[in-house]
């Protein structure tokens, strides 16, 4: 029986899961390398040792591996997900015939500008139209490279969208395109692009796009993510005065039966201290109107509102509105910075803002990303290559951090200084 076999039967010491989860197994290479895959997608004791086995694996071993038909699916999959793709793996993985069209075409929806590059060059993808199709739908495709995709198509005797149109038969790909040309018609017209039509247009994709899980939370309240307190701070709300603090504790102390009157009472209290103190009622009137709205009416918020609106939104327990914040024609830099750095939203949206080319060309938007600790393992991992030297050293000191990313920002570090010291 395989060593991978064995780790799949759960039949290995735990000695040896260590020694596998580093790589140390004396074991082929390509095995040695599905292990590793497997523990990171599976094991949750190993799991982390092996993604940072992996993160840091042999470029040439790496690239036979993805070059070879008779690897594992598992592993060509690991290695072209977003989080860990290395851009001089990426042609082999196009040009494998064992990664199949299906897994090209999920993959070129949100490819990088980089890998959008690698793609259009692959004789692969340009004989496909179902790829090519589908890269047209991609935000980060420039207006030369779309013209060159609708060549590519025309040659390979794909439909056009206007055709087909015609005919009442819309493919997938045909509404990928046209939405994809919407986007760019959108994007070349950035004098209008802050109209209220176009905001309008924006919402009505968006609510068409998730229709399917907006009608299951359609009736879900406005719940943020780590509670009200948390969301307002605790100076929002106004602390008792000590003398109506002792009565209330008097109160449950003599009859416990009265602990439902007293808290009603510490909130009458805490009202009226609100009152006194004259506090600003904008914030109270922001979260009356959210609370008030249902799914689809805190989606429109989030696109077409103000900054305070989106500062509130986006901890939004319900994640297709929480996501919707990150789709706002007004939402700026600045905001996309702190909804980096925050602990207390929903992974989706920490996992959404990689993908947004605009938001990646910011450094303190990924150097953020990748020092929150509520940040995906695997999502910190494929940016901490992205960092500055200075940032890694801090981020090896990090204890908020997980062990493993401190481990491999203090790997990469040195490996940094050793190459400067070179030059």
């Amino acid at each position: 029986m395989r060593i991978i076999d064995q780790i799949r039967a759960s039949k290995l010491p735990s000695n040896m899961m260590q020694f596998a989860a580093k790589g140390a197994l004396s074991v082929p290479p390509d095995e040695n390398i599905e292990i590793l895959v497997y523990l990171a997608r599976h094991n949750k004791i190993f799991g982390e040792i092996a993604r940072l086995t992996l993160a840091g694996w042999d470029e040439k071993a790496s690239l036979a591996a993805v070059s070879s038909p008779q690897t594992a699916h598992e592993v060509l999959q690991y290695f072209l997900a977003p989080e860990n793709l290395r851009p001089g793996l990426l042609p082999a993985l196009i040009e494998n015939t064992s990664v199949s069209e299906n897994d090209l075409l999920k993959f070129s929806v949100s490819a990088s500008r980089e890998s959008i590059e690698v793609m259009l060059n692959s004789a692969r993808v340009q004989n496909s139209p179902a790829i090519l199709s589908s890269m047209r739908g991609n935000p980060y495709l420039k207006s030369e490279e779309a013209s060159k995709v609708a060549k590519l198509l025309h040659t390979a005797g794909a439909e056009s969208s206007s055709a087909q149109s015609e005919k009442g038969n819309l493919n997938l790909p045909d509404i990928i395109s046209a939405a994809a040309t919407s986007q760019m018609e959108r994007q070349d017209s950035p004098a209008e692009s802050d109209s209220a039509g176009d905001e309008d247009v924006t919402v009505s994709e968006y609510l068409a796009e998730n229709a399917a899980e907006i009608a299951t939370e359609k009736n879900k309240p406005f719940q943020p993510v780590g509670g009200m307190v948390e969301l307002l701070g605790t100076d929002y709300f106004p602390v008792l005065e000590n003398k109506e603090i002792a009565e209330i504790h008097s109160q449950v102390n003599e009859d416990p039966e009265k602990k439902d009157s007293a808290i009603s009472a510490a909130a009458v209290a805490a009202k009226r201290a609100a009152v006194a103190k004259s506090k600003p009622a904008e914030r109270d009137n922001t979260m009356q109107k959210i609370a008030k709205l249902d799914v689809k009416g805190r989606i429109q918020l989030a696109l077409k509102g103000n900054k305070e609106e989106r500062s509130i939104l986006i901890r939004d327990g319900t994640k297709v509105v929480a996501l919707a914040v990150l789709e706002a024609p007004k939402l700026s830099d600045g905001e996309v910075e702190k909804f980096a750095l925050q602990k207390n939203v929903l992974e989706a949206v920490l996992r959404q803002i990689p993908l947004k080319r605009r938001f990646m060309k910011n450094y303190v938007v990924v150097r953020n990303l990748v020092a929150n600790p509520r940040t995906p393992l695997d999502l910190s991992l494929g940016l901490m290559k992205h960092l500055q030297t200075q940032d890694l050293k801090n981020l090896s000191s990090n204890k908020e951090v997980s062990e493993t990313v401190r481990k491999l920002a203090m790997k990469m570090f040195k490996q940094k200084v050793e190459a400067a010291n070179k030059k």
